[in-house]
Order: C-alpha cells, then sequence, then structure tokens
C-alpha cells in the first residue's frame, strides 16, 4: 500500500484502530511473503511519535503490520535531537506524509512531572530529563486552568505537536508546502480508542467521505481546536 496523502494516511490509522476496538483486527503486513517484501526497503506511511507506556504499542493499536509505521517512542513522548532527527529522516528520505503525537490518558510521565512540580522535588538520575521535557506542558495547562491529569495530557499532546514544528524547520515546511501533517492523538488504556487534540494543518481533519471517518471523529475535531486554542 503506498500512501502520499495526510488525509489518507489518518484515515488509514483511523480505520486499523476501529478493528482494534471492535475486535475485528485484519492483522495486515504480518505474514512472511510481506517480511521477504519489506526486507529490501521501507515506505511507512506514518511516523508515530509515542510514549514508551508498553501499553501503547502502535502497530496493535493501528492494526498495521511490518513496514507500515515508523515509531519514535520515549517516556511521555518527550522530545530532544535523537526524536527530531528521527522524524526528519522519515519525512525526509522516507517521503511520509504523516506525524502522530501519541499520547494517553493516566500518563505516568505526566504525573511524575506534576508531583515534582507540587513537591519542589528532582526525579533521580536521568528521569529529571523526562519531567523537564513535560514542565512546559504543565505551565501551559496552568495557564489555561487545566488541573486534571487527562486534561494536562492533552494539553501536552498539543505541547509536543507544536514543540516539533518549532524545532524543526524541515518539518514545518514540509507542513507548510503540504507534503505532511501533524496530528496529536490521546489514547484511552481501557476503551483502545484514539481521540484526536490537535492537528497542523486543521484541514487534514476533514475526511474525504463520511466512510472514511465516522461522526466520532467529527466530534474529535471540535475537541481539537478547543483545546488547540
Amino acid at each position: 500500500m503506498t500512501v502520499q496523502d495526510p488525509t489518507q494516511a489518518l484515515a488509514e490509522l483511523h480505520a486499523g484502530n476501529r478493528r482494534f476496538v471492535t475486535g475485528t483486527p485484519h492483522h495486515p503486513n504480518q505474514d512472511a511473503a510481506h517480511r521477504a517484501v519489506v526486507a529490501g526497503g521501507q515506505h511507512p506511511f506514518a511516523v508515530i511519535v509515542g510514549c514508551s507506556d508498553s501499553r501503547l504499542a502502535a502497530e496493535i493499536i493501528f492494526d498495521r503490520g511490518l513496514g507500515d509505521l515508523f515509531v519514535v517512542r520515549t517516556a511521555g513522548h518527550t522530545v530532544g535531537p535523537e526524536v527530531l532527527g528521527s522524524v526528519e529522516y522519515a519525512v525526509s528520505v522516507l517521503g511520509v506524509p504523516l506525524v502522530v503525537v501519541l499520547g494517553h490518558d493516566s500518563c505516568g510521565a505526566v504525573q511524575a512531572a506534576r508531583e515534582a512540580a507540587m513537591t519542589g522535588t528532582t526525579p533521580p538520575g536521568h528521569l529529571g530529563a523526562v519531567v523537564d521535557g513535560v514542565t512546559p506542558s504543565l505551565r501551559r495547562a496552568a495557564a489555561a486552568g487545566v488541573e486534571d491529569i487527562d486534561g494536562i495530557v492533552d494539553v501536552h499532546i498539543v505541547q509536543t505537536v507544536q514543540t516539533l514544528q518549532d524545532s524543526s524547520a524541515l518539518l514545518a515546511g514540509e507542513v507548510a508546502a503540504g507534503r505532511c501533517a501533524v496530528v496529536g492523538m490521546s489514547y484511552r488504556l481501557a476503551a483502545g480508542e484514539v481521540r484526536t487534540v490537535a492537528a497542523s494543518p486543521a484541514a487534514v481533519l476533514a475526511p474525504a467521505s463520511r466512510t472514511d471517518l465516522d461522526r466520532s471523529d467529527q466530534d474529535d475535531r471540535d475537541r481539537a481546536a478547543v483545546v488547540a486554542g
């Protein structure tokens, strides 16, 4: 499958997530024949910048297989040079049209950062780098009057979408040219559903047809406008 359009790539992810939620996965591109096909090269249609949480396995959540997704994971989907370089490689070299920031409810990294801020303590070792990566989102949430943990998670996803583009002129240029889009999603651990909370450009959320994206995605677009605003 060759996907070069951000809207089509997003529709593929939504379709796969619906299959996962309803218990009707196709498990595409996971057989020996496809393994042999992609051994010679990869052509993923989406980058997933996700949290490292063990329950957030992108290929399972979106019902995809080998060669479909270019996955970059850190605790709390925090962004550093290695993450930016990985995203730029996927977008500029592999031609991936969609970057997704994938967070989730009850995020431990966000909880740890909030606890550190409330107690004035510094986590040991390199955990401090994770907390530092989430702290700007805590400030943004506080300024907006957002106090519940899952609301802060949404703000952090929005912040990460913005940080990726602010920190990478290459990615921002691809988005401006219409060749790529950056979308923020929040995953519900119990329900298995993804919910859109941010998008750049916003037009990528407009479905090509009602068969691609259902009514629940209209609700996603409404929520995204509120959070991003």
